[in-house]
């Protein structure tokens, strides 16, 4: 099997390469594949505190491969259901992970792509790079949770913008939109994002877990579920060995040091 994925662990960090340089990233079935098993790993292995996400060559990814939905055996209808089902598999766990991903967009996310960079809890984009929703233009709509996150990250107004129109979106807009939380100069995305990495590593991962579940809660909680989630979150983070050093460190005034 082709190596459609590559992985590189430095430190605590897991570095995820998209590898299909020649056909810009595209998913086709055995790279979706090979995403959803390397980030389940990842969720599980004690040695990652944080995976940051990007591609190969020119291009972070440009989405589904249209021509490898097109030449699917039962039809281009069929062919995207199951890229998407393999795909979702892969945000899913992005969502789920209790460990910070971000993306590293060193060239143009598209389709997919874009839609896999918003799952990613962080992004750094080079200033060249651009995000692209592309879906809509191909006469397709978007999938890979982009519904979800694009409205929660630009606003109602501004996603639909982006839905209806898919004009390109170049760094410094996408900065400005909040879609991306800072621009890197070109080729120094997975350097900037490996910093961030290493100084969310530093801090406590199971800190940051209990907040990305509890923000992604939110969308769908009442105020007063929400808090008594919040109650209820900050007892087990009191208990765990992260929020006991913690405090130890704060009594001690001193700097904590979580494993």
């Amino acid at each position: 099997m082709s190596e459609f994925v590559k992985v590189n662990q430095e430190d605590s960090v897991c570095v995820i390469t998209l590898n299909r340089p020649d056909a810009f990233n595209a998913f086709n079935l055995s790279l979706l594949r090979q995403l959803a098993g390397h980030l389940t790993a990842c969720a599980v292995d004690k040695s990652v505190r944080a995976v940051v996400i990007t591609g190969n060559g020119r291009a972070f990814c440009a989405g589904g491969d249209l021509k490898w939905a097109l030449g699917f055996d039962g039809g281009a209808a069929a062919g995207f259901h199951t890229l998407a089902s393999q795909f979702h598999l892969a945000v899913l766990e992005i969502r789920r992970m209790a460990k910070p991903v971000i993306a590293a967009i060193n060239g143009v996310a598209a389709g997919g792509g874009f839609s896999l960079a918003l799952a990613c809890d962080f992004r750094v984009i080079g200033k060249s790079a651009k995000l692209v929703q592309a879906y809509t233009s191909s006469g397709l709509c978007i999938d890979g949770g982009g519904t979800f996150a694009l409205p929660r990250l630009v606003g109602l107004a501004r996603a639909l913008e982006i839905a209806a129109f898919d004009e390109p979106i170049a760094a410094d807009k996408a900065l400005q939109w909040g879609l991306v939380n800072s621009v890197a100069d070109n080729g120094q995305e997975l350097e900037k994002s490996l910093k961030m990495a290493g100084r969310l590593c530093r801090r406590s991962v199971h800190s940051f877990a209990l907040c990305k579940q509890l923000f992604t809660d939110s969308y769908h909680t009442s105020f007063e579920t929400q808090m008594e989630l919040e109650r209820h979150a900050l007892a087990r983070a009191a208990e765990h060995p992260d929020g006991q050093e913690g405090l130890a460190a704060f009594a001690e005034k001193r700097k904590p040091e979580f494993n």
